[in-house]
């Protein structure tokens, strides 16, 4: 058989085709009709993965259907129909599963605890850098927090200061390196 297009060939062709293993057939069937059950399942709470999955488990039905005479086409799209309804039904087989609650649940229960355990991570480090904070001169204080809060410009703290621009810059980097230096201790 030449490669084929699945929307030229008739159901029985495609039956003939799948019963004997015909790659060109297979592969065409699996291009029109994988996309639909991939859409489906992502629509449905799935991913990319669990989709092939599906589709694999719901093909090898239809197949053994089709290899043991069992299917038998009522219109023209009646095995892409069988194959899609296949892997809907276990697709929804799966999400009924109590496997698929536990995972959900654990998913939803880390996510929840990996939010908390940031939370807490994020309030510790700002209450070691506000005590840090504390331990610095008051005018490295002034300084960082006019620069990184009230976002004053280096310029603009050179004039208030007295200093020059590259002085400003230099007594800022000073004064990082000053509460770096009391967070690393």
């Amino acid at each position: 058989m030449p490669k084929v297009s699945i929307n030229h060939l008739s159901q029985e062709e495609l039956i003939q085709g799948i019963k004997e293993n015909h790659k060109d057939t297979i592969a065409a069937f699996y291009t029109e009709v994988f996309p639909k059950v991939k859409s489906y399942i992502l629509q449905n709470s799935g991913d990319e993965d669990q989709a092939k999955d599906i589709f694999q488990e719901a093909f090898m039905v239809a197949w053994q259907k089709v290899k043991t005479g069992e299917f038998h086409p009522q219109n023209a799209t009646a095995m892409q129909g069988f194959l899609f309804q296949v892997s809907k039904n276990k697709w929804l087989d799966w999400l009924r599963s109590s496997r698929f609650k536990r995972e959900s649940s654990l998913d939803a229960n880390s996510m929840d605890v990996a939010d908390s355990e940031e939370e807490i991570l994020q309030e510790e480090r700002l209450s070691k850098l506000e005590k840090a904070f504390q331990k610095l001169g008051e005018s490295c204080q002034e300084l960082l927090q006019q620069f990184y809060y009230q976002k004053v410009s280096l310029e603009d703290l050179a004039e208030k200061f007295g200093w020059t621009t590259q002085t400003a810059k230099n007594n800022k980097y000073r004064c990082m390196e000053k509460l770096r230096k009391i967070i690393k201790n």
